[in-house]
C-alpha cells in the first residue's frame, strides 16, 4: 500500500515540477536570490578589497576625527538591510501570489 502512495505521490510531485507556473516561480526565486546575493558579495567584498588596498583613502577625513571609512562602512551595513527589504518586498508583492497560485493549482 505504500508504494502505491509513493507512486502517486512522485506523479504529483512529476506533475508539480513540470507545472508551468511552478517553474515560473522558481525560475524568479532563482533570480532574484542570485541577483541580491552577487549584489552583497560585491559590496562586502569591495568594501574588504578598499580596506586592503586603499587604506590612505579610508584614513583620510570627513570632518574631526570621522575618516571616510566610518561612513563607508555604515552604508555597507545600511545597503544589507536594503537589500533584505528588497527581498521582503519583492516576496510579499509577487512570490506570496505565485505561490498561493501553484498551491491552488495542486490542492495544497
Amino acid at each position: 500500500m505504500s508504494n502505491k502512495s509513493s507512486r502517486s505521490s512522485l506523479k504529483t510531485t512529476e506533475e508539480i515540477l513540470n507545472d508551468e507556473d511552478f517553474r515560473s516561480l522558481s525560475s524568479q526565486k532563482n533570480s532574484i536570490s542570485v541577483i541580491l546575493t552577487i549584489l552583497e558579495l560585491v559590496l562586502y567584498f569591495g568594501f574588504i578589497a578598499l580596506i586592503a588596498f586603499n587604506k590612505p583613502f579610508l584614513a583620510s577625513k570627513v570632518s574631526g576625527a570621522i575618516s571616510i571609512g566610518i561612513p563607508i562602512a555604515v552604508g555597507t551595513i545600511f545597503l544589507s538591510w536594503v537589500f533584505t527589504g528588497i527581498y521582503i518586498y519583492w516576496a510579499n508583492s509577487k512570490y506570496d501570489i505565485l505561490v498561493k497560485k501553484v498551491k491552488e493549482k495542486i490542492g495544497g
